[in-house]
């Protein structure tokens, strides 16, 4: 778990970079800032940083979250998207619901790289309220190719089934709001978010759970903002982050919480 938690971090420090110089490339309509290679630059004075600069946390801890060079302030979001990301490893470790076999290894290996983009999206859509395709398509292609691939290794046809049904589930419901409403209540990023997270969802009641999860995390979020007044009410609140965080449950308790609610249900 110490290895995980490393690297999340790590990990966590490629998401910043990533979210950064995908947003200035589409900002500045360039490819100066590439995502695979380059180095890391102060986001005030462009200084060039050292690897002693780029140490998850401990670089800003001991920094005091201010650049060496420039001396301004580092954002807060730097050490808290590695510490979420290393958290989000090791959460994931421990509640694995496919077990660790070759199958449930290689599909563990497909989450990490998962959790690489979501925390990307949800960072970005928080910031920008954009979900940017440069990050949404490869993850569509990505679980395409899980699901392709995990019903292959399970010789089971009823996986491509079902996931296919979460697909029109999640994606299907958001592509008809955006289109009755011409993207007023649903934004055209959150309707290519809704296709692969139902496709990796894997079953009708799974993407009905990840939406009424976003929706209740969205409620919750939401009262806290209303009560500072009729000036909260022009506030948006971004609907990838409430999507990706419901999913990430959905995914990892999904099946104990429907197995629950349907205990519930035939007990009444």
């Amino acid at each position: 778990m110490v290895t995980l938690f490393v690297l999340g971090l790590c990990f966590g420090s490629f998401v910043n970079a990533l979210v950064y110089r995908t947003h200035e490339n589409s900002r500045k309509k360039t490819k100066k800032f590439s995502i695979v290679n380059g180095r890391s630059l102060c986001v005030h004075c462009r200084h060039t940083l050292a690897w002693y600069d780029l140490v998850p946390v401990l670089s800003w801890l001991s920094l005091r979250g201010k650049c060496r060079y420039c001396k301004k302030p580092i954002s807060w979001q730097y050490p808290l998207v590695e510490l979420a990301s290393a958290t989000s490893f090791v959460f994931s470790y421990l509640f694995w619901p496919y077990g660790f076999n070759l199958t449930g290894l290689i599909l563990f290996g497909f989450w990490v790289v998962f959790l690489i983009g979501f925390a990307a999206l949800f960072v970005y859509d928080i910031r920008w309220m954009l979900l940017p395709h440069k990050i949404v398509y490869p993850l569509l292609a990505l679980a395409v190719t899980q699901v392709l691939l995990h019903s292959l290794l399970e010789r089971d046809p009823a996986i491509l089934l079902n996931a296919c049904f979460g697909l029109l589930t999640v994606g299907g419901l958001f592509y008809v709001l955006f289109q009755i409403s011409g993207g007023k209540w649903i934004g055209g990023g959150d309707v290519k978010l809704g296709f692969m997270l139902g496709l990796l969802a894997g079953g009708f009641f799974e993407g009905l759970l990840v939406i009424f999860l976003a929706s209740l995390i969205g409620t919750v979020v939401s009262i806290p903002i209303l009560g500072f007044g009729k000036s909260a009410l022009k506030k948006r609140i971004p609907f990838g982050p409430l999507l990706l965080t419901a999913f990430v449950l959905v995914y990892l308790f999904g099946s104990d919480i429907i197995a629950w609610y349907q205990t519930v249900i035939l007990s009444v």
